[in-house]
């Protein structure tokens, strides 16, 4: 920034010499002093002045639940069941690969309460469950991804009503159901081994159609897919390895492969035109569009696994996984 320099004339005096005797004449003035330019102070540091880099913003603090349910065992998908009004929820209860038969679903009502704990259990009136994760209604059918199997049960008695084995697979985790019937299903690729979970290389994303099961896309680097959605483009994937979101076309082929803010992602749904997906790694459910950015709308979120949506109420079902707890939160 340019400064105007302040130049101040320096003058001497003139010296008038008186001794004794006659009187000298007068000594001739001195030539004037040049004029001495005075440097202005200088500027403070550029660090100084310019303005501070603005910190990112803050994620905006968790919100209230509009209500908080509790009393489970591993819970790890929530379901909308539009028919009926009200969300029903799968609880591993014990470790997600044991092949134990004490899994079982329940039955909440959108006004905070458990309606039923135990709708469907394994071990009791025929029902074979062990490890249930991700669930899907099509037709009046509950499917149900349990390790190695889908199982399907009647979605207004619980009464089983048989399974499909996907060969191959080692960690079947999520499902989804598109208009037309068909059901896909996520295996994830893992194992439980001594060090915690293991990749098995089994990655895929199988769709069902007519009771039998075949391949859409098989490969690890599918990134242990978890979380489906399936819209008129394709199948929405998000995964629990790379940490990505893309989108699988009727041919399997990967497209708009998009990475959110943190890894780990579990669950997602579709709200509006934007996709929300639950982040285990983050804490939090992002909000965004593929090809796009994803933004934290709820933070401070613990564990959050296979998330659901109340379509009439506009609101976003958590569960927390190790806090055996549902959580309902406002968000249009």
């Amino acid at each position: 920034m340019p400064r105007s320099l302040k130049f101040i004339a320096l003058s001497l005096p003139l010296l008038v010499a008186s001794c004794g005797g006659e009187t000298p004449p007068p000594a001739p003035p001195p030539p004037p002093a040049p004029a001495v330019a005075v440097a202005p102070p200088p500027p403070p540091p550029e660090s100084a002045t310019a303005p501070a880099t603005p910190p990112p913003p803050a994620p905006p603090p968790a919100p209230t639940p509009v209500a908080k349910y509790d009393g489970f065992q591993s819970p790890e998908s929530v379901l909308y069941d539009e028919q009926a009004d009200r969300y029903l929820v799968s609880n591993i209860n014990g470790k997600p690969t044991d092949a134990d038969n004490n899994g079982f679903i329940s039955a909440l009502s959108p006004d905070g309460q458990v309606t039923t704990l135990k709708w469907i259990e394994g071990g009791k009136n025929k029902v074979k469950l062990d490890g249930p994760k991700g669930l899907a209604i099509a037709k009046g059918v509950l499917y149900v991804a349990d390790i190695t199997t889908v199982r399907m049960f009647d979605l207004k008695s619980g009464a089983p009503k048989g399974e499909v084995k996907i060969a191959g697979s080692t960690f079947l985790n999520d499902l989804a159901a598109g208009p037309d019937g068909k059901v896909y299903v996520s295996d994830s690729g893992l194992k439980v081994g001594a060090s915690g979970f293991e990749p098995t290389g089994t990655d895929a994303v199988y769709v069902i159609e007519g009771g039998k099961a075949k391949v859409l896309a098989k490969t690890p680097d599918l990134g242990k897919p978890n979380g489906l959605l399936v819209t008129d483009k394709g199948v929405v994937v998000v995964t629990f390895g790379s940490g990505t979101a893309y989108l699988l076309d009727a041919k399997g082929m990967k497209s708009d492969e998009t990475k959110p803010p943190k890894g780990a992602l579990d669950g997602v749904v579709m709200v509006g035109d934007s996709l929300l997906v639950s982040s285990w790694e983050g804490s939090a459910i992002y909000r965004g569009k593929l090809g796009g950015t994803f933004d934290v709308v709820l933070a401070d979120q613990k564990s959050p696994a296979d998330i659901g949506y109340d379509t009439k109420r506009g609101r976003v079902l958590v569960p927390h996984f190790t806090e055996n707890t549902v959580e309902s939160y406002d968000l249009k």
